[in-house]
């Protein structure tokens, strides 16, 4: 038996199947981070209490490997990935807690930085820390790599907004430092590690040209190494300890909680755009610009602000600058309005006395501020987008003091030149002197991989030797910076953190390779080739952005993974090893292809739009035989049998239910699926088929077209009240003349021929839907409202698989939706007579998708006096069908929304389509309904 195998057999005897994945296709989905580098790990565990992490520690030494902690894998250095043991914790560790009125937030490692700031909301405070990532990358890792980002600059970095550490060492001893009783302990109990810890800090207080290197260097950002600067700021060993596992990459201990510091989260924003002839020009202007109280300074040379000048909103003035021309994004804030007016007007005192070519006026418009920040944080994802296939995306990320900004880019844009990077752009964060670069790279062949390393000497002597820089300023060392740290600390200093190491992890368990490296070549070994493989995988960068979108994402894969384990398989085949390939191409297809909802939340975060669900059912379409095609047509032109078909399933199944009892159906199609696993579940929520009476006004303001899926199951299962009688009742109320047509039986908005990829049916189907909205509507003439927001999504996006002939009659046609027909047709002529007290609201993936999302909070607002939106809605993973036959996918993905409307007690709660109704019923015990019966119910005495 291999060293492999015994390591995962003897951690199946300790963790539960659902937190152990040991299977090939699981290795190689997590073999990925953020960077250029790749390891398939041994075994990935999950585990839930620090007992189980001590348990780690004691495994770890035994069978001599290593461990890897990892939380959102945004990485951008190569140190969260591992051939060890990968500890994920990013499904148990959600904690946020926050204290002393706002003023810390007490959190775990497995909760986003968005996350916490949105908890915060209430008492306008923020974290420190704003990385870009700060959607996707998690505390563990903002607190690991001592993240920053756009404003928060060094003062309010992790390191300094930290108050208190809970952490375990290797040795598997806790220590709290918001514990008094912890410091004495720590001496007591571990007095060689107290004792070193004492004489590493007195070596240093005893070098003064160490102790001035040290303090010259954290006045700009550094990641580099380990933050020995807490040997100078604190006295005792603990809390040393505690400051040196911020920014250490999971390589000293397990920080298992932190309570943070939080600062102001001021609501009053003024942003604008200058521009200057030149680098130089702009960095120039930047100590102004700070003294003037600037929040955020964000440089975009020339280059970058080409990557975006074709980007919707952008000025069309962009594509007139100058070639060798720089701007600044500047922002300021305060925490009032005449705050904010002041600000700005002694600003300008500064801005007017610079040499600026173009600025636009700045702006307190939400709308128009977001469109900035949207161009600034837009040229990673152009540039990313359009990069040559096969090759890598590398986001480079120095520090130099800002009075030399200016010269630093100017031989950066010279080095680019000379190693041939012609995509190369510079932008980053100059009110820190902290500049990011972006360029591709490709890595097949021994000689681009020489080129690489190459450069990456020549950019360490630039910014260490000429500069007296940072390699790292956000991105943490990893292994790409490693063999460069004893270059940028000097002998001493990376003696002092080498022997750190040692004393702490004399066992090398945690996280090897990362930070010390005797490797000197290590950043240049276990690099992700970019195989080209397909046309929605190769634009992808592996960011992990798109991970919290995904309803399967703790169920089988996320968004990231399919799209890993796709560029694995091709990698693999090149290899020849065919046995694995062939056990991870079996694997997928129910991890990569059957549990993908399809839903294509994950292209709303993703910064080059891949939306996964499209690569998904372009894989489902050609792994699909002529016959299955034919079959599938042949339900697309018999619909209306299958529907009657359907119906008398439905109405059968409630006959069992009632003779048998209500579970009946559940509970056998349950145990038939312990035989068939492929067998649909009946949910509990299924209420009989809906009789639809046309409805034909001589004279019409909208037509109704009943869904099928209201059709075959459109009722309210506690009041057994249609949708469809609903909807008619609130159009009488408003004077709205409803057209409901004869003819509905056998039509359908064909979603579900196009979520299973049968593209030939989906087209003959959703061409003859356009066909029958053409008749309806009086050639367009008429506004068609459907009750099912994923339904009204797949018509407004039909027009690529349409005739010339129905293109042109889709053009003229108004498809709107249920939640639109509310809030811009129903609500200006009903009066509310009573709003509800409370109750919750579900945002269908199509409201984000249809930017619908304001229309919901328009009518909570409206009807409801406390309305809430879960922060943790998501995809409920239903995706039309796909719940009834994979029911732990819904259950999955709606686990941490049901948690949260559960504890809000709240019983009332609306949505706006039933089968994600559906799923949320069947999963939180609670009745969804569509709003549209919310409306009916407080304008009832209308």
């Amino acid at each position: 038996m291999t060293k492999e195998k015994q390591i995962q057999q003897a951690l199946a005897a300790k963790f539960p199947a659902d937190r152990l994945k040991t299977r090939l296709i699981d290795l190689h989905a997590y073999s990925s981070d953020a960077s250029f580098y790749t390891l398939v790990p041994k075994a990935v565990v999950f585990p839930v209490n620090i007992e189980e992490v001590q348990f780690l520690f004691r495994f770890a030494k035994q069978h001599n490997t290593s461990l890897t902690f990892r939380t959102g894998g945004t990485s951008l250095s190569g140190q969260s990935v591992t051939d060890g043991i990968l500890v994920d914790l990013s499904r148990n560790w959600p904690l946020i807690k926050a204290e002393l009125q706002g003023n810390a937030v007490r959190v775990q490692p497995g909760i986003t930085g968005s996350r916490v700031n949105h908890f915060l909301k209430p008492y306008k405070k923020k974290i420190g820390p704003d990385p870009a990532s700060i959607n996707a990358a998690m505390m563990g890792g903002i607190l690991s790599n001592n993240s920053s980002g756009m404003c928060c600059g060094v003062a309010y970095n992790s390191y300094h907004t930290v108050k208190h550490l809970k952490f375990v060492l290797p040795n598997g001893e806790v220590f709290d430092t918001e514990n008094a009783a912890d410091y004495q302990r720590f001496e007591t109990t571990q007095p060689q590690l107290f004792a070193g810890i004492q004489q590493l800090g007195q070596r240093i207080k005893d070098n003064p040209a160490l102790t001035t290197k040290i303090r010259d260097k954290y006045k700009i950002k550094n990641t580099v190494g380990y933050s020995i600067n807490s040997f100078l700021d604190y006295e005792h060993p603990l809390d040393v300890l505690a400051h040196l596992l911020i920014g250490a990459e999971g390589t000293l201990a397990f920080i298992a909680e932190a309570v943070l510091n939080t600062i102001p989260d001021k609501p009053f924003k003024s942003t604008g755009l200058l521009f200057f002839a030149s680098p130089a020009a702009a960095c120039n202007a930047i100590p102004a610009l700070r003294d003037s109280d600037a929040e955020a300074l964000e440089f975009m040379d020339r280059a970058a602000i080409h990557s975006i000048e074709d980007l919707y909103g952008a000025p069309a003035f962009l594509k007139d600058l100058p070639a060798n021309s720089a701007g600044i994004l500047c922002e300021y804030q305060s925490d009032t309005e005449a705050g904010l007016h002041q600000k700005l007007t002694n600003a300008w005192k500064y801005i007017d006395a610079l040499p600026i070519i173009y600025k636009t006026e700045f702006s307190t418009d939400e709308a128009v501020q977001a469109n900035y920040w949207k161009l600034r944080k837009g040229m990673y994802p152009s540039v990313a987008a359009v990069r040559q296939k096969g090759t890598s995306v590398m986001l480079e990320d120095i520090a130099v003091p800002v009075h030399r900004l200016g010269d630093c880019i100017e031989d950066l844009q010279q080095l680019f030149i000379k190693y041939k990077y012609f995509d190369a752009i510079v932008f980053g964060h100059a009110k820190e002197g902290n500049l990011h670069f972006l360029l591709s790279q490709s890595i097949d062949t021994p000689a681009e991989v020489a080129v690489f390393g190459a450069f990456n000497d020549e950019l360490a002597e630039l910014v260490i030797k000429r500069y007296d820089g940072a390699l790292k300023a956000e991105h943490g060392t990893g292994r790409q910076i490693a063999p460069y740290v004893e270059t940028e600390w000097g002998t001493e200093g990376y003696a002092i953190m080498k022997e750190l190491k040692t004393l702490i992890d004399p066992d090398n368990i945690l996280n090897p390779g990362v930070i010390i490296n005797a490797d000197h070549e290590c950043h240049l070994k276990n690099l992700k080739p970019m195989p080209v493989v397909e046309e929605e995988v190769d634009k992808c960068v592996e960011c992990g952005y798109c991970e919290n979108r995904c309803p399967s994402r703790h169920f089988t894969l996320t968004p990231r993974q399919r799209i890993v384990l796709r560029r694995s398989l091709s990698r693999l085949q090149k290899a020849g090893d065919t046995a694995t390939y062939k056990t991870i191409l079996k694997d997928y297809q129910y991890d990569g292809l059957d549990t993908c909802a399809v839903d294509g939340m994950c292209a709303t975060d993703c910064p080059v739009a891949i939306n996964t669900g499209e690569l998904v059912k372009r894989l489902r379409r050609e792994n699909h035989s002529k016959t299955g095609n034919a079959i599938a047509m042949q339900v697309a032109k018999n619909f209306g049998l299958v529907e009657r078909l359907i119906k008398t399933g439905l109405r059968s199944g409630r006959v069992v239910n009632s003779v048998f009892g209500k579970k009946a159906m559940y509970r056998l199609t349950s145990g038939m699926r312990k035989i068939a696993p492929a067998f649909p579940l009946w949910p509990q929520q299924l209420t009989a088929p809906v009789t639809v009476k046309a409805q034909l006004p001589q004279q019409a303001d909208v037509v109704y077209f009943v869904s099928c899926i209201s059709r075959t199951m459109g009722k309210d299962i506690e009041k057994q009240e249609s949708i469809v009688d609903v909807c008619k009742r609130l159009a009488q109320k408003a004077n709205i003349r409803l057209l409901i047509p004869s003819n509905l039986t056998g039509t359908c908005c064909a979603q579900p021929f196009a979520s299973k990829g049968f593209t030939p049916a989906y087209s003959f189907f959703v061409n003859k839907t356009i066909d029958t909205l053409w008749e309806w509507s009086n050639e367009g003439s008429l506004p068609v409202v459907l009750d099912i927001t994923s339904c009204t999504h797949s018509l407004q996006t039909c027009r690529p698989h349409l005739t010339p002939e129905n293109q042109l009659r889709f053009d003229k046609l108004k498809i709107i939706d249920s939640l639109q027909f509310a809030t811009d047709m129903l609500l200006p002529r009903l009066t509310i007579t009573k709003k509800k007290d409370n109750a919750v609201f579900h945002p269908v993936c199509s409201l984000y998708k249809m930017n619908l999302n304001k229309n919901l909070v328009h009518l909570a607002a409206q009807t409801v006096v406390h309305p809430v939106i879960p922060v943790t809605a998501g995809c409920c993973g239903m995706a039309g069908d796909r719940g009834f036959y994979y029911p732990g996918l819904t259950e999955a993905a709606t686990r941490a929304e049901v948690a949260e409307v559960n504890s809000t007690q709240v019983s009332d709660c609306y949505s706006t389509a039933k089968t994600c109704e559906m799923a949320l019923a069947e999963s939180s015990g609670k009745n969804y309904r569509s709003v549209l019966y919310l409306l009916d119910e407080v304008t009832r005495n209308a």
